[in-house]
């Protein structure tokens, strides 16, 4: 029996194996709350890819060839020597031909929380050694709040969220937690870099003991779970910047507002007034028109104004709010929600994003730096696009323009895309449109551990181990955990670092990418720089054998961080490092930019659709598309925690007993969920925790397309659409979605999301 610490990214386990199947998983024994999806790591051995596999037509007829077979054409499986030749000559051929820009590095990163294995660091420094390719700033979950933030407050994002009110201020100071989205803790249970012990229960749990209110305002009721006794509204999902604005509005007519707050610490507040007045534009943000918008009633918007402004109030937002059109506006709107109460710097007061959104925010405690792989700068003179624009990149003519933050940029002619980490054809939007442009590049080459609906669309596949079956780091918040493999390669299953090791030893630049030293070396060596400023940490051997080793841990309740309590207090002696110093309710940068898109200051503009128009005549429901609970993203959706999520089989959509009245539906019905962009299937749960108008389903089931493009399975993406946020960020605008659902009629087709490919041989 082998047994290890593990560190996923939605926590820390103990995993125990035979050496060849995981018989046993629990939660670490530091963990309060572990995370129900560790319990699908005894499936890791599932749908895995055993060997290199080449798909028949490109085998066959070379690059180019047959693109529009991909994910239907039988692969034919070689030996690893073949394989890494022929994608050592394509990168060559691709590069020599039409330059490293025509070159597209994929990867989204959550393929391992150990800070070696990490799959991002690997692809890029292995792209960049070589020269470089197309790349991408922003993520997914973040783009738009990414791009919006440092406008406002002069910092990157994720330095301001390194920054945010810790709970322990909340608990002590906080009356009134206002959640726009809520606070999910399965949401709060994962984190990028490998989440720690999951405190965020308990926090909440203190917090309400304490006389905390949460008030979730989101379109699930269960977005802040009933043990917290949390109020809720719901305003038409993607209006809660008109909600936000009349809330202002409210403040200023009846002076309530912090007038030496917003004058002193705030540049612009005189034009952001004037727009929410009317004066600029003659339409007055009140309630009474938000209710129009919202669909709440304008005395419940006026009350809730009084309410906040009579209270500590702490303004929380999730990041599905930025994921939809004009998804920088919600948060520039709070930001001057907060600055109007005035309570931005205090205790308990002011706002924060995200708590529920991924992991613990603003604990108050530096993370202890543990080294990972070193990834070459970005060459200057590649091409960058926002993380979301990839179809945009693919559909494109070379050289046409596109605008993202200020810069005007030119979309190259991409010829090959290389991905390690992630499935595209999970988190992308308008997956139908996705899978014709992805017949546009000659080849694709995608490392994968299991046969993904992305694996089964490339040319080349590439077996990599899973976290399992390799060595590593992890830095889990206050614990460094000695990641040992207990399960051996499936397969002819190699790491990501082998397999880039092998091609730049082909490609000319392998002592320059390994630096002589494999992969466990490699790992024994970011310990080493780790102990060097860390003299309580032990030689490498007894870290191996001690599993586990613990930073200086603050009791709960200490230490305290408040975000902004500097600026407040010294305002010019602690500037922020935007143009005036202040909060920047205006930005004359952002103005510049003449984006109608996203205008200098925040505004209510309208979404391409939603409630209350005419587009929901057509389709009368709002399509919430969150985050999974028995799984992280797509990760482990043949798993036991996500499986138990389903009905037999097929991914579960949650509607209102209203809506399901009116459409005649009934409990575990299989029903056709579709737009004008696809449909999908999905099993219905009828409860009253969604909204009356919105439909819920969950991202993550593997895409399972029949021949009409109606995924089988039940992924949402099939009907959402692909559009920027703004020309600002140019972020996902996922959670603007209209749909309309019926009952299936006839029986339901099987689902063949986690069948392989059929593997054929050679000239078969």
């Amino acid at each position: 029996m082998k047994t290890s610490n593990l560190l996923m990214h939605w926590g820390p386990f103990v995993v125990d194996s035979d050496g060849q199947h995981v018989v046993a998983v629990s939660g670490h024994p530091q963990d309060p709350d572990p995370s129900p999806i560790g319990a699908s790591l005894k499936q890791s051995q599932q749908c895995r890819v055993a060997r290199p596999a080449v798909r028949r037509s490109w085998l066959e007829h070379g690059p180019g060839s047959s693109p529009e077979l991909r994910g239907v054409e039988p692969f034919v499986e070689v030996d690893w020597d073949e394989a890494l030749d022929l994608v050592a000559a394509e990168l060559t051929r691709v590069r020599d031909a039409y330059g490293h820009q025509a070159i597209f590095g994929g990867s989204y990163g959550w393929g391992s929380a150990g800070r070696f294995h990490m799959p991002s660091n690997q692809i890029f420094r292995f792209l960049r050694q070589f020269g470089g390719c197309t790349d991408v700033w922003g993520t997914y979950s973040s783009t738009a709040v990414e791009g919006i933030i440092p406008y406002i407050f002069g910092m990157p994002y994720f330095a301001a969220q390194g920054q945010q009110t810790s709970w322990s201020v909340v608990a002590e100071h906080t009356e009134l937690f206002v959640s726009f989205g809520g606070v999910r803790i399965s949401n709060a249970q994962v984190s990028y870099t490998g989440q720690g012990p999951h405190r965020t229960r308990d926090w909440m749990q203190r917090c309400r003991a304490q006389g905390v209110t949460f008030l979730n305002i989101s379109p699930l009721r269960d977005d802040i779970e009933a043990q917290f006794e949390p109020r809720w509204i719901h305003p038409y999902p993607g209006t809660d910047t008109a909600l936000m604005a009349a809330l202002i509005h409210t403040l200023i007519v009846e002076d309530k507002y912090d007038k030496d707050f917003v004058q002193r610490y705030c540049h612009g507040w005189p034009t952001l007034s004037a727009y929410l007045c009317g004066d600029s534009d003659g339409l007055a943000k009140s309630a009474d028109w938000a209710a129009g918008i919202t669909g709440l009633n304008s005395a419940e918007i006026r009350s809730l104004a009084h309410e906040m402004a009579s209270k500590r109030t702490f303004i929380n937002l999730t990041y599905a709010l930025q994921r939809q059109d004009h998804g920088e506006q919600p948060y520039w709107m709070a930001v001057a929600l907060a600055a109007a109460l005035g309570q931005i710097g205090l205790p308990g007061g002011g706002f924060a994003f995200p708590f529920g959104s991924a992991g613990s925010p603003g604990n108050g405690q530096p993370p202890k730096r543990i080294p990972s792989l070193p990834v070459p700068k970005r060459p200057a003179d590649m091409p960058v696009i926002s993380v979301s624009r990839i179809v945009d990149l693919l559909e494109a003519k070379a050289g046409e323009r596109f605008e993202c933050n200020g810069r005007n940029g030119a979309y190259p002619d991409t010829h090959m895309v290389y991905w390690a980490g992630g499935n595209i054809f999970h988190h992308h939007q308008d997956l139908n449109r996705l899978n014709r442009a992805w017949q546009r590049p000659e080849t694709i080459v995608v490392h994968e551990p299991f046969w993904t609906s992305m694996a089964k669309r490339a040319d080349i596949v590439l077996p990599a181990t899973t976290p399992l079956e390799r060595n590593d780091l992890g830095a889990a918040e206050t614990m460094l955990l000695s990641m040992q493999a207990v399960l051996e390669p499936f397969g002819q299953a190699r790491d990501d670092y082998a397999i880039f090791a092998e091609l730049a030893k082909r490609l000319d630049f392998g002592a320059t990418f390994t630096e002589n030293r494999d992969a466990d070396e490699w790992v024994e060596h970011l310990y080493e720089q780790f102990r060097t400023s860390n003299n309580f940490a032990p030689p490498y051997e007894e870290f191996r054998e001690l599993g586990t080793l613990h930073h200086d841990m603050p009791p709960m309740g200490t230490p305290t961080q408040v975000f902004l309590s500097e600026f407040r207090a010294d305002p010019q002696g602690k500037p922020l490092g935007t143009p005036s110093g202040l909060i920047e309710l205006v930005s004359e940068t952002i103005g510049a930019y003449g984006y109608a898109d996203c205008p200098a200051h925040p505004s209510w503009l309208e979404p391409y659709e939603r409630l209350g128009t005419d587009a929901a005549l057509k389709h009368p429901l709002h399509l919430v598309s969150n985050q999974p609970i028995g799984r992280l993203h797509s990760q482990y959706d043949h798993g036991e925690a996500s499986q138990q999520q389903k009905h037999k089989g097929r991914e579960v959509c949650r509607l209102n007993p209203s809506e399901a009245a009116a459409r005649g539906l009934q409990e575990a019905d299989v029903v056709r969920i579709y737009n004008d962009r696809g449909a999908c299937l999905a099993a219905v749960h009828i409860t009253d925790a969604v909204m009356p108008g919105a439909i819920q389903l969950a991202t993550g089931a593997w895409y399972d397309p029949d021949d009409k493009g109606m995924c089988k399975h039940g992924n949402p993406n099939v009907l959402t659409r692909d559009k920027g946020t703004s020309q600002l960020a140019q972020g996902p605008t996922a959670h603007t979605c209209l749909v309309e659902v019926e009952r299936l009629d006839g029986e339901p087709p099987a689902i063949t999301a986690f069948d392989p490919p059929a593997i054929v041989a050679r000239n078969s």
